[in-house]
């Protein structure tokens, strides 16, 4: 196990060294710069400027000199908000997007499991039905418009919620419930098939057989090897919705992490793109590490190796 994560953790580094590679000559591919907009700015101060932030520097060098920050985790500063650094602004809005992402991810995981346990329990009759009907619904309306027909009908029609900003408990419910549609929805379909697959083998119809209960062969048996292929797709789904998604957070007025990549872009602000690019890259090949090794807590019979093997 020790030499497959060391081997997972080589992969790791060399998948964000490709990142880190890309991102930046991308970002220096694309024509203008975070000065462009300022167009009454003289070029005398424009030159200025790029010299304070070493732009004016050779390309290799800008690309070594970042490569350098990132392995210092110095990010460098922002370009249009000069108060901060990139660090500062994901210090700021990460807990903030992390708060809502963990919100809605236990909305996702338990409303996910709950449909699809109970439409797999009543297979072919309304109780499915509905939940896979309510599951189609999650997985066609995008974050979006479910956003703004939650602020339409529970907050300006009926009062219920408030329509955006970042202040209490009741502003993290309509953007939580926003962000956990779909993957709640993709979590149930995927709970209902592996639960009807699972009920049918032959070691729960022996428990059948010896008289368990249904209530106890689906909680020790069905929904524990069901859970399996649900795992895989919490570590990118955790990496994504913890991070927050930008247009919900525009949408809602929530100060976290999405919205400064989205203003970082409209300003074309190159230290804030890569560096919450880099930082969104390790969250994820992280969590798909702790996937992994999920693997064994959840069936101990999944043993990690260099083959793979069992």
């Amino acid at each position: 196990m020790v030499k497959y994560l060391a081997k997972r953790v080589l992969f790791m580094l060399l998948s964000l060294f490709l990142i880190v590679t890309a991102t930046f000559f991308l970002m220096k591919a694309v024509p203008g710069g975070p000065f462009t907009r300022e167009r009454n700015v003289p070029d005398e101060i424009k030159a200025a400027l790029e010299r304070y932030y070493e732009l004016d520097k050779p390309l290799f060098e800008q690309y070594t000199d970042y490569l350098v920050r990132v392995v210092t985790w110095d990010l460098g500063p922002s370009f249009t908000e000069k108060s901060s650094t990139v660090n500062d602004m994901i210090n700021r809005g990460f807990p903030v997007s992390a708060h809502l992402g963990l919100q809605a991810l236990a909305i996702a995981i338990f409303g996910g499991i709950s449909l699809g346990v109970l439409a797999s329990l009543r297979h072919g009759k309304w109780q499915d039905y509905t939940a896979m009907m309510v599951a189609v619904l999650g997985l066609s309306v995008p974050a979006f418009i479910l956003a703004s027909f939650y602020q339409y009908f529970f907050a300006i029609k009926w009062g219920v919620f408030p329509i955006a900003k970042w202040e209490t408990f009741e502003h993290t419910v309509l953007p939580s419930l926003a962000l956990s549609a779909a993957p709640m929805a993709f979590i149930a379909r995927l709970i209902r098939s592996n639960m009807i697959e699972v009920l049918n083998q032959d070691y729960i119809k022996t428990a059948k057989a010896k008289g368990l209960g249904s209530l106890s062969i689906v909680a020790k048996h069905a929904i524990r090897n069901a859970l399996l292929p649900v795992i895989t797709f919490l570590g990118p789904l955790t990496a994504g919705i913890v991070t927050g998604t930008f247009v919900v957070e525009r949408i809602f007025g929530v100060p976290g992490l999405g919205r400064e990549f989205v203003l970082s872009i409209t300003n074309r602000d190159y230290t804030v793109i890569m560096g919450t690019t880099v930082f969104y890259a390790i969250f994820l090949v992280v969590m798909v590490l702790l996937v992994d090794i999920a693997y064994t807590l959840i069936d101990p019979r999944i043993k990690l190796s260099d083959t793979g093997k069992e």
